[in-house]
């Protein structure tokens, strides 16, 4: 455990949810564009950064914001697949699929990534929130005292915490 003065990789977040979720739209397109210049299709390469970047997006986000990233994952995939279908329907299913059955087959091919992705998010999003709620418990940092000795300035005068 850290020092309680020091912020942990759980608690650097602090982006807005609406940042975010425009942030993971554009990476999860560009994702997919060099997926498709290196490859043709959309395939490991775009699930790969798909997972990566649901679990840097849940650590981006602010604390008060964990709801928009914690829905993020489906509606990303579903976003990308769509416009994907839209524009270019054989790099997520077969030629002469419908609009619909290219979104069905893109999310039943890339179902892996999006249910480790939703997990790996949702993971993150619950250990912050975990240590969010211990640090709340702990209290604020220590600061010293007039002899140099430390006191917790939530147990009051007089009160010293080990060393």
């Amino acid at each position: 455990m850290s020092l309680p003065g020091n912020r942990t990789l759980w608690e650097e977040g602090h982006e807005p949810g609406r940042e975010v979720a425009s942030l993971g739209v554009a990476l999860a397109l560009t994702a997919a564009a060099v997926d498709l210049l290196l490859t043709g299709r959309v395939g490991v390469l775009f699930d790969l950064a798909f997972v990566a970047l649901c679990v840097g997006l849940a650590l981006a986000v602010r604390l008060t914001d964990f709801f928009t990233v914690g829905v993020l994952p489906p509606l990303l995939m579903l976003s990308t697949f769509l416009l994907l279908a839209m524009s270019r329907s054989e790099a997520i299913a077969q030629a002469e699929d419908g609009l619909l059955q290219a979104v069905v087959s893109g999310l039943s091919h890339h179902s892996i990534a999006l249910v480790l992705s939703y997990v790996l998010a949702l993971g993150v999003l619950a250990v912050r929130q975990r240590v969010a709620r211990v640090r709340d418990e702990v209290g604020p940092p220590l600061e010293p005292d007039v002899d140099g000795s430390e006191v917790a300035t939530r147990n009051g005068p007089g009160r010293r915490l080990p060393v």
